[in-house]
């Protein structure tokens, strides 16, 4: 079993669509690599942008 991590500790990327960070979390954990949008909603509104 791997050891804890502190959440400061744990990687992060950029929001594709609202440009504000975000960290890891264990539901993306097979699927880091691929992740690009911090939450549902900025996944669904990817092709708007409010700016």
């Amino acid at each position: 079993m791997p050891k804890m991590r502190r959440k400061g500790d744990l990687p992060s990327k950029v929001c594709e669509t609202c440009g504000l960070p975000f960290s890891w979390r264990k539901k993306w954990e097979r699927d880091w690599d691929n992740v690009r949008y911090c939450s549902e909603r900025c996944r669904r509104n990817k092709g708007s942008s409010d700016e």
